[in-house]
């Protein structure tokens, strides 16, 4: 396992720490957990906004009709046509 050195404000340090009492954990775990999460998330957004790129891309895009549902869902009235 590969060791590295993050500088982080004292405030963020003492948050850390506190948290890591709570769960009964050490400090360096619960932060490399926290980084593990922040790059799957990054990872997932990146890989879907490239996804969305593609499809654009070959003019794939969501009809009139499924904007508008989309629309309705969530209780806004649809275009005027």
């Amino acid at each position: 396992m590969d060791s590295i050195t993050v500088r982080i404000p004292n405030e963020t340090a003492a948050r850390l720490a506190r948290l890591a009492e709570k769960l009964s954990r050490p400090a360096s775990t619960v932060a490399a957990d926290a980084i593990e999460d922040f790059l799957a998330r990054e990872e997932w957004q990146l890989a879907e906004i490239e996804a969305g790129l593609a499809e654009a891309h070959r003019g794939e895009f969501a009809t009139d009709a499924e904007v508008d549902a989309v629309l309705t869902r969530f209780g806004v009235a649809p275009r005027p046509v």
